[in-house]
């Protein structure tokens, strides 16, 4: 039987060279063993070519460059497709942006031992976000209150980007059925480990935010976020509604 190996932190991008480089710097001097994937969506900034370049430095550091810009979600379904492929035992998905603090890492590590799935989330007590605009906070805000009160689930930060899952809650889910593209990936996936019973923990972290950062949230991508939670929360209701008649 093959080893599981250690975990592997999951990286989509599109136009990330000036961040890709610092975020990778930052995340090989934690002193913990983790290999990183870039899933980058043919960015024509040459974000890919920095990640080619810093593998020289980062032997464990991969990268899969896709043809063309196929969305949050189809990146994060091929990572974790890749992930478990390669028998990583632990999985963990972050923006590219610098706006997930690789020191929150091995915090988040560390509460994975007992329990199925950690979320870094800005909804909690100590957490929060930094830099970012008021209308944006607020949108983001309102999508997990949202999320939240329509799914009926627990869980204060539905549409964090920054998680930690054990490699048995991804061999639970059939990634083939979540279409999502966009964020509302986060909160699909989040329902779906919820729905499986597993253990989910929240941890505070402070989301930075930078105001004069052009921001990739569409109208299509709000949209799409608010029709899947419809979507789900009809799903919940058939599936735990009583039967009468």
């Amino acid at each position: 039987m093959t080893r599981i190996s250690e975990a592997l932190i999951v990286i989509p991008t599109y136009n990330e060279k000036d961040n890709i480089t610092c975020l990778l710097d930052k995340i090989y001097s934690l002193e913990i063993s983790v290999s990183v994937l870039v899933v980058d969506d043919n960015s024509p900034d040459g974000t890919a070519q920095e990640v080619i370049e810093s593998q020289g430095k980062y032997p464990n550091l991969y990268l899969i460059t896709r043809r063309r810009k196929m969305g949050l979600g189809s990146a994060y379904r091929e990572g974790f497709r890749y992930a478990l492929k390669n028998r990583y035992g632990v999985i963990i998905q972050m923006d590219a942006d610098l706006s997930h603090l690789p020191q929150y890492i091995p915090h988040m590590l560390n509460l994975l031992k007992g329990c199925d799935l950690v979320i870094g989330s800005r909804y909690i007590k100590r957490g929060g976000i930094s830099g970012w605009p008021l209308r944006r906070t607020w949108l983001s805000r309102f999508a997990s209150i949202f999320s939240k009160k329509m799914l009926r689930i627990p869980i204060n930060d539905l549409t964090s980007g920054f998680k930690c899952v054990k490699r048995h809650v991804l061999e639970s889910i059939d990634f083939d059925t979540i279409l999502t593209r966009g964020y509302a990936f986060q909160v699909e996936m989040a329902y779906r480990v919820f729905s499986g019973k597993f253990n989910i923990v929240e941890y505070p972290i402070i989301f930075q935010g930078r105001k004069k950062e052009r921001s990739k949230m569409s109208l299509g991508i709000i949209i799409e976020a608010f029709f899947k939670v419809l979507s789900l929360t009809l799903k919940r209701y058939r599936l735990f509604s009583p039967i009468t008649g």
